[in-house]
């Protein structure tokens, strides 16, 4: 029973977030967007990290984490019927902005919980449950589409199923287990009230260069997560959202192995097909724009699950088992600030900046240059892997954290 209810919040968690996300870029194309202010609409994702380890200092510290998740997934559903309304770039900004704020910081949460009352080795059994949200999500698509036959991707509808399962999801973290801050009644720094206790860690090299790949790993890994939708729309594919969520569902298998293969290889080893994982990803993307051969593309949405379990969620177990158990809340909160944050928001500026610069508007209409971009992502990815496995050196301290 336990195990059903921390996988039932991974699935409401990933789900109200998939199903307006995933399609995003293709609505602020639609609004003819500009691509500054679309790259700051996207980073708002990015910028709602910085709040991560605040919140996780707030449930290590102050409040039951299932008391904080509830209150931020209630803000989080009501910013969405925000944004709904809205079709001003700046107050859709300013609208996604809040959301983001309120909803980041669930993603290290739900982790911590979920960790608190199981192993962290069968973590990724729990947080697959998020990407069968993921997948789900389409169906709000299918639905909206063969049912109603109202368009749905590109539009501001996905905002409203959002609030609506984030509604639902609030409700339900109300049913789950007690997580009491563990580090109640400590004394605390200024770089705790910040939520950045896990920086100390940094002192350790192998920590460190974790911190700084995972970091530039968010450079070519945006270009698929916060533009991909916008290439889709491009080359006229009609169920964005069902199409990109292919590789999530991908995802449930790579997701199982990851404990597995940690235990097996090693996290460095695991890490490292993870970005190799990465460079099939946009090499597939090239050349199967070179060839003029779509189905190529799928390789590159397929490979999804391989890039996100062995690289993101082998670095939360990586996290969670580095950080002492007053700061467990804060650490998962820190790694998704300097993946999901700090990394996102320079994503997203980089990669806006090569789309635009390799876009050519002629009469109103935009002509892309796919291939170029997808073949400098590539050169970036094979840079960041080289980089990797010259310098990010697994000692035994780390070997036996993992074990």
């Amino acid at each position: 029973m336990l195990r059903f209810r921390l996988s039932a919040m991974m699935f409401f968690q990933y789900m109200t977030y998939a199903v307006w996300w995933v399609p995003l870029a293709a609505y602020l194309t639609n609004m003819d967007i500009g691509s500054t202010q679309k790259a700051l609409i996207l980073s708002s994702m990015a910028i709602g990290c910085l709040a991560s380890p605040v919140i996780g200092m707030l449930a290590d510290r102050y409040f039951p984490g299932q008391k904080v998740l509830f209150i931020l997934n209630t803000l989080n559903a009501l910013m969405l019927f925000w944004a709904a309304g809205t079709r001003n770039p700046e107050m859709l900004f300013v609208t996604l902005l809040l959301t983001m704020l309120f909803y980041m910081p669930t993603w290290g949460l739900t982790s911590a919980i979920a960790m608190a009352h199981s192993p962290s080795e069968d973590f990724p059994k729990v947080r697959l449950f998020g990407s069968i949200g993921h997948v789900c999500s389409g169906a709000f698509s299918l639905f909206f589409v063969k049912i109603l036959h109202v368009d749905f991707d590109g539009t501001h509808l996905p905002f409203y199923c959002g609030a609506a399962i984030g509604i639902v999801t609030a409700l339900f973290n109300l049913t789950l287990p007690d997580t009491p801050p563990a580090g109640r009644g400590k004394k605390f720094s200024f770089i705790d009230i910040f939520g950045l206790g896990t920086v100390k860690l940094m002192k350790e090299k192998n920590f460190a260069f974790f911190i700084l790949f995972s970091f530039l790993s968010l450079i070519p890994f945006t270009m698929y997560f916060s533009y991909f939708s916008e290439f889709l729309l491009n080359i006229k594919t009609k169920f964005i959202a069902i199409t990109i969520n292919w590789g999530v569902l991908a995802e449930l298998g790579f997701m199982l192995l990851v404990p597995l293969t940690i235990k097996k290889l090693g996290l460095r080893k695991v890490m490292i097909l993870g970005l190799v994982a990465m460079l099939v990803r946009y090499c597939s993307l090239f050349f199967g724009g070179i060839a003029n051969q779509q189905w190529m593309f799928y390789i590159g949405i397929l490979i999804h699950g391989l890039i996100f379990g062995f690289f993101y969620v082998g670095g939360q177990i990586y996290m969670d088992k580095k950080t002492p158990d007053d700061l467990k809340a804060q650490g998962q909160g820190f790694i998704f600030l300097v993946t999901f944050g700090l990394g996102l928001l320079a994503g997203n500026l980089i990669d806006g900046q090569i789309i635009h610069l390799f876009t050519n508007v002629s009469g109103g209409i935009k002509t892309y240059d796919w291939n170029t971009i997808w073949g400098l992502t590539s050169v970036f990815s094979v840079i960041l892997l080289v980089l990797f496995i010259l310098f990010f050196r697994e000692d035994r301290s780390d070997k036996q954290a993992i074990g």
